[in-house]
């Protein structure tokens, strides 16, 4: 499987994370046979995490982002590692699809237009760094924005002043053509006005996506949101020539592949099976002839007979 890429850097008043997770996001929609709804949603969760993993300390820690949202999409999991590996599942829409179609079968809006599809309920974001407990941090859904909701996020339960944006170009048939994101927070002790200047650049640039399509390199998309454009212009005015300048200088600490990739096994899932203990592992092997089991986040099953259990 082909794999998507990051670089994470920092600046005198930031750090940055930016990735193209397009084989992510194709990786998520196939194995969870997404429509494209599902596919948008889920593949900007899933960006947000492998990100936020990649600011993870130990290599056996772990980091899942999940919404619980009353939407027919409001379901949904990504965990991800500091390897740059990411991984997930959502909940199924159609129990929920009453909740945003009419008896017309047209989609319900609320008072702003917009179309519920996660709905109202919260974000949880879970850092498992191998201590007595892990640090859970809550905060409510900012709309229906998965980047709204992450700088919401960051802002509220980290006191860090953040920049996200995450997202997912569809074609025309459904499959996905482009999808990324980058994360650019504000370090302690500096002023706000360089995240102030970078939210007045992103109304000038195109998006992510579509600077992603136009063949823009990670490296280039940095050195985009960086560049001090009413600089530049005053100083082609007198030059002639255009003249990069950048708000300040920047340093592109690691360039990683990332991928979609779940570490099921069969030991793993067995040790989860055992804790029902024998008496009921025996029930149901005598009414089913095997226990088959199925990984959420990748669709793999795995059969258990009573040869398994033997030797409980």
């Amino acid at each position: 499987m082909k794999k998507s890429r990051l670089i994470r850097g920092t600046s005198k008043c930031a750090r940055f994370f930016l990735c193209d997770t397009t084989e992510i996001v194709k990786e998520a929609k196939k194995i969870h046979n997404l429509d494209p709804v599902a596919t948008t949603l889920f593949g900007k969760l899933l960006t947000a995490a492998v990100m936020m993993g990649k600011d993870l300390k130990g290599e056996n820690d772990l980091l899942t982002l999940r919404i619980s949202g009353e939407g027919p999409y409001g379901t949904m999991l990504a965990t991800a590692n500091k390897k740059g590996e990411v991984k997930g599942y959502t909940g199924n829409p159609e129990e929920k699809f009453h909740k945003i179609i009419n008896e017309n079968k047209e989609f319900i809006t609320d008072e702003t237009g917009q179309v519920r599809f996660i709905g109202n309920g919260t974000l949880q974001v879970i850092k498992d760094m191998g201590l007595k407990e892990p640090f859970v941090g809550l905060t409510k859904l900012d709309g229906e924005d998965i980047s709204d909701t992450m700088a919401y996020y960051f802002l509220i339960s980290e006191q860090i002043k953040s920049v996200v944006t995450l997202g997912v170009k569809l074609k025309d048939n459904g499959d996905v053509e482009k999808a990324g994101g980058y994360i650019i927070q504000l370090l302690p002790g500096v002023e706000d006005s360089f995240i102030d200047k970078l939210e007045d650049k992103l109304k000038q640039i195109r998006s992510i996506t579509e600077l992603l399509i136009g063949g823009l390199s990670l490296e280039k998309i940095v050195e985009l949101l960086y560049e001090d454009i009413s600089v530049a212009e005053d100083e082609a005015e007198v030059s002639g020539n255009h003249v990069k300048k950048y708000v300040e200088d920047y340093e592109v600490l690691e360039e990683s592949s990332i991928e979609y990739k779940c570490n099921c096994t069969k030991e793993k899932f067995y040790k989860g099976i055992i804790t029902l203990g024998k008496e009921e592992i025996e029930h149901i092997l005598k009414e089913e002839g095997e226990i088959e089991v199925e990984c959420h986040f990748c669709g793999r099953k795995y059969i258990f007979i009573k040869e398994d259990f033997k030797d409980m």
